[in-house]
């Protein structure tokens, strides 16, 4: 099969698959809303940073990382190195998060009242340790299949992960309120868990059977020391993008908001802000870029392979041609939204404010869908440094939007400094990927 066919194979599995989750998961959301009510889900979300620092300190570099290490091994030849960097970045990940776990659960309450201003996250972000161990396994296993050009894995294990988390959230529910027993937020936060616990158990096996059917000699430390000093030279750049990434957005999540308090609002009502905008509108937004995200895991491995063989012309083409069907994508998507938008937000969530959202959010589509495939070809050729740049300067604007203009002109402030900063981002990658091209 050829690459390109493999791409685009590989794509089609991963959209289908993402737009599967993506629909339970609309669902779901919709069910914790009305279940829970829009304080509540703001609650929720407020814990999410912390999720995402954690995953990015413990894993999400590695499994970048692992997947372009992986490409480049597979394309020499060398399948046997291969398996051995899958076995460093497990051991290293695992123990890694472990400690994250442990951290998490004895300062979880320092965290919730000093960083996050509200002490009700205390038992969500102890329930939210457990993921960290499980979520490493997934990660490392979906980034080395990414590797191999193999989709079944990832595609299975989000599905698994997304079914079990809203399962268990579902069947809990039903049977507590059964037997007359109040059930709050936090048994969302434990569905979270429970979803990566399955999805890590079905990852493991699927690649034991798979990759480990022959018995390989056991990773000696030897192995272990090589291939982590591959893994940390690639790893290290992405981990400490991303660590330092998600420490500004936790601050933007958090101060956000604080912000709608300085621009008049109860604590309350700036919680019910908050989590309409993330918790229904931003996922509104986000379903069609299924496809677009489903491009950039594929696009990594592949840009990393081709840059690699040295095939500059084929490269070339897959840059130009991918990019504008997602400027494209994200075009008609942006006006299909700007149409239907306030409908939305009242039809799937009982919700005027998600659709004033939706439809002002409609017009970062064309940035927001490009730009995830544009920093995947970015990291894919190794420009590991300007992505964080890029990604650094955007968020940038949009925490100067927090503080500047949200207490100013509410939470329309922060939407206007969203969309600036998409169109900075989507500008910085176009120039370094058009020098690229010209040199």
């Amino acid at each position: 099969m050829s690459q390109k066919q493999t791409l685009i194979r590989g794509t089609a599995i991963l959209t289908l698959t993402s737009f599967c989750t993506r629909f339970i998961g609309f669902f779901y959301r919709i069910f914790l809303s009305h279940t829970f009510g829009e304080e509540n889900v703001g609650l929720y979300q407020l814990v999410f940073p912390v999720y995402t620092l954690g995953f990015s300190l413990s894993c999400a570099g590695v499994q970048l990382a692992l997947s372009r290490c992986v490409a480049r091994h597979t394309a020499c030849g060398e399948v046997d190195k291969a398996k051995e960097l899958l076995k460093t970045s497990l051991l290293f990940t695992f123990t890694l998060s472990c400690i994250i776990a442990v951290f998490l659960q004895h300062h979880s309450a320092t965290i919730s009242t000093v960083l996050l201003h509200d002490a009700r996250c205390t038992s969500l972000l102890i329930l939210l340790s457990y993921a960290f161990p499980f979520a490493s396994i997934h990660s490392c296993i979906c980034g080395y299949s990414l590797g191999l050009k193999g989709t079944k894995i990832p595609a299975v294990s989000q599905l698994i992960e997304q079914a079990f988390r809203v399962l268990f959230v579902f069947l809990v529910y039903l049977y507590a309120d059964k037997q007359g027993i109040s059930v709050s937020i936090v048994l969302a936060v434990a569905g979270l868990a429970a979803g990566e616990i399955f999805a890590s158990l079905y990852s493991l096996m699927a690649i034991y059977g798979i990759t480990f059917r022959i018995p390989s000699p056991a990773l000696s430390v030897h192995s272990f020391l090589i291939h982590f000093q591959e893994l940390f030279k690639h790893a290290l750049p992405l981990t400490t993008s991303r660590v330092l990434l998600n420490i500004l957005q936790s601050a933007e999540a958090v101060s956000i908001p604080l912000c709608l308090q300085y621009y008049g609002l109860s604590v309350s009502e700036s919680l019910k802000i908050y989590g309409v905008l993330t918790g229904m509108a931003l996922p509104c937004i986000l379903f069609p870029s299924a496809i677009t995200n489903a491009v950039s895991s594929m696009l990594l491995p592949t840009v990393a392979e081709m840059q690699a063989a040295q095939h500059q012309k084929n490269l070339r083409s897959v840059i130009v041609r991918v990019t504008c069907y997602c400027i494209f994508l994200g075009s008609a998507f942006g006006v299909l939204l700007l149409l239907s938008g306030k409908w939305l937000g009242i039809f799937l969530f009982h919700s005027e404010l998600a659709g004033q959202f939706i439809l002002t959010l409609s017009w970062i589509c064309p940035f927001l869908y490009t730009n995830t495939v544009l920093l995947s070809m970015v990291n894919g050729l190794g420009k590991t440094f300007f992505s964080f740049s890029a990604n650094f300067i955007s968020l940038c604007i949009r925490i100067a939007g927090v503080f500047l203009f949200i207490p100013q002109f509410g939470i329309l402030g922060y939407l206007i400094g969203l969309l600036v900063s998409q169109i900075v981002l989507f500008s910085l990658c176009l120039l370094r990927l058009n020098f690229y091209l010209h040199t």
